[in-house]
């Protein structure tokens, strides 16, 4: 925590354990925070050069300071007894105030100057295709742009999902999911039908379905990509698995960004959602007349148009379970068909 205000790790070690006790020496902070008493006097006497620590003074019988005074730190420092010498914090809010500012300070700095090279690249770049294109090779630097196009967006990510992943291993994702729905980004996902067969792939959709990403399904999609807050996107070069190295392109903004966000509307717009399953159901009065989880996950697949058979599949269950299930909701629906179950379950609100 205060390694972001230019401690080190141990100075932060130090400042943390002074927070329980009103003083301490370095003999006492080496025993409890498991330096060694060289050490833990080293990292005091930076801290109190930086006015976050100070020695700390106690009164003397004739009401003048005693020998923890700053001349008693000085006189044991000079006998080598400086281990001993008790230590007390700053108040924080005196001693940490200056730090964060000089942080908040340097970040303005920072973005100050990233928005300045940012436009300067784009004026002296302006008419060489690189500044629209950017050409990625390799396993590592495929995956290293993938996920700062994921980690940097801060308002809208925009995926197609289709094929086996090739750099970028779908167990790798999960991490840069999570922090992007958690940033309260805008995540949208449309994927091609099969790319939910097997069931720990579709179990991780539905997960990230219900921490907030919507997931539209479709049979087939064109390509890859990723759109990053609509500046940025990326998409592969190779589509087949061919075996020849992983390749990308990133593009910025330009009209072939404005194309590729455009695409992706209109294959979502055409997509079918994948519902998340509610915690619980409306409008059923008893227990034996409300659907189970496991019914309602099929009921979310069979709308989004997926087959019993895929359904099965990435459920991890029988084609017959699938259709047990189905036919139980349609018993509680009281459907003669699955177009009649699919506008009971949304008057019913069981999605």
């Amino acid at each position: 925590m205060l390694q972001a205000l230019g401690l080190s790790p141990d100075e932060e070690t130090v400042y943390t354990a002074l927070l329980a006790r009103p003083t301490a020496s370095a003999r006492d902070l080496a025993g409890q925070t498991g330096l060694g008493r060289d050490d833990a006097a080293r990292v005091l006497h930076d801290l109190a050069a930086r006015g976050l620590v100070a020695v700390a003074v106690e009164a003397g019988t004739d009401g003048t300071a005693g020998t923890c005074g700053a001349a008693g730190a000085r006189a044991g420092a000079g006998t080598g007894d400086g281990s001993a010498t008790p230590y007390r914090l700053t108040p924080p809010s005196v001693a940490l105030a200056p730090l964060l500012v000089e942080q908040r300070n340097a970040l303005h700095r920072a973005e100050t100057a990233f928005s300045m090279l940012t436009e300067q690249y784009r004026s002296t770049a302006a008419h060489s295709a690189g500044s629209v294109v950017e050409v990625v090779v390799g396993v590592e630097q495929v995956a290293h742009r993938f996920h700062q196009l994921q980690r940097g967006a801060q308002r809208e990510l925009l995926v197609f999902l289709v094929g086996t992943p090739i750099a970028v291993p779908r167990a790798d994702t999960g991490l840069s999911e999570s922090a992007a729905l958690d940033r309260g980004v805008d995540f949208r996902v449309v994927a091609t039908k099969d790319y939910l067969d097997g069931h720990e792939v579709a179990r991780e959709m539905r997960a990230a379905i219900t921490a907030g990403l919507e997931l539209r399904l479709v049979e087939e999609l064109p390509l890859k990509m990723v759109v990053s807050d609509r500046q940025r996107a990326m998409v592969p070069l190779d589509m087949t698995g061919s075996g020849g190295e992983p390749s990308a392109i990133v593009v910025h903004r330009s009209g072939l960004l404005t194309a590729l966000v455009q695409l992706f509307e209109k294959e979502w717009d055409q997509a079918r959602p994948l519902y998340p399953t509610p915690t619980g159901v409306r409008m059923q009065p008893t227990a034996e007349r409300q659907p189970t989880v496991g019914e309602l996950e099929v009921l979310a697949l069979l709308l989004a148009g997926v087959s019993d058979r895929r359904a099965a599949s990435q459920l991890g269950v029988s084609i017959r379970t699938v259709e047990r299930r189905t036919r139980r909701l349609m018993d509680l629906a009281g459907a003669d068909s699955r177009l009649q179950l699919g506008w009971h379950a949304a008057r019913a609100g069981w999605l």
